[in-house]
């Protein structure tokens, strides 16, 4: 989005008006799918199930893998986890990333290129322009995620194949079953990446460096990531974001557990608004 978007045609430029919100919507959405990043970002990511894929094969198939209580060892001969195992792997590292690059971008950059002090000063309302950026940042990851799943769909059932879904608890879910499970894994994940995106949205909201929200973004991950490996810190661990992403397998069993992917779900609501309300409060005190 771009201080000449946020002009109505026909009105002094003095005068105070806003911008239709759908005409903001769509033109910061162009400027993120326009940048080269964002598609090298979303190829790097696709490329993730297919190599994935193409580790299995070559490895060979070991057991039949159902009910092994094993991600990983549940994808021979199971082209329907694929999907799950690259969401899995992803949601360590690549995917906050990408969504901390897009967070960057979305204040930072901005900053750093010289156009966000236009955007504070022009009459759109700064509450409205942190919504289109988070909406934009939303919007590319919610994308990357459902890319993931896509093609890790189809590379699983072209070089793997399955005859449905095989559960961690060894029971044969249909096609329709199978979809559904995939459609709440990527929606989970991208519930926890929003939240990851949140909080990089108020590290960005306080520096001018995009490659400092990345760092400090990476950074707060792998705390998170050695905090919950010490037994002294056992209380601490609930309240970590990355404590719940584990719960992600239980999309494979049968029945599906849910109060592990509730609890991430909440937890990431709570991370959400935390970072959300920071950067609101970093934009409107920002000097134009």
């Amino acid at each position: 989005m771009t201080a000449a978007t946020l002009t109505a045609p026909g009105r002094p430029v003095g005068t105070a008006t806003h911008a239709p919100l759908r005409r903001l919507l769509r033109s910061e959405l162009t400027v993120v799918f326009r940048r080269p990043r964002t598609w090298i970002a979303l190829a790097l990511l696709a490329l993730v199930p297919v190599v994935i894929a193409i580790g299995t094969e070559i490895r060979g198939p070991r057991n039949n893998g159902g009910g092994g209580g094993n991600i990983i060892g549940n994808l021979i001969d199971n082209g329907f986890v694929l999907p799950i195992v690259a969401l899995t792997i992803t949601l360590t590292v690549l995917l906050p990333l990408v969504g901390a690059m897009w967070s960057a971008d979305a204040l930072a950059g901005e900053s750093s290129n010289g156009t966000l002090r236009a955007l504070l000063v022009a009459p759109v309302g700064r509450v409205r322009l942190l919504v289109v950026k988070s909406f934009g940042v939303a919007v590319a990851v919610l994308t990357a995620c459902v890319l993931i799943s896509a093609v890790g769909m189809i590379t699983g059932l072209i070089v793997i194949g399955s005859h449905g879904m095989i559960t961690l608890s060894g029971t044969t879910l249909s096609f329709g079953g199978a979809l559904g499970r995939v459609a709440i894994a990527t929606g989970w994940v991208a519930v926890q990446v929003w939240a990851v995106c949140a909080v990089a949205l108020a590290v960005s909201a306080c520096t001018e460096h995009p490659m400092v929200v990345m760092a400090a973004t990476l950074a707060g991950a792998i705390v998170f990531g050695v905090l919950s490996t010490i037994p002294s810190l056992d209380w601490l661990q609930p309240y970590l974001l990355t404590n719940s992403w584990s719960s992600l397998a239980d999309v494979l069993r049968d029945p599906m557990p849910t109060s592990g992917l509730v609890h991430g779900i909440l937890e990431a609501g709570c991370y959400g608004v935390i970072g959300w309300s920071l950067a609101l409060a970093r934009v409107v005190t920002k000097d134009g």
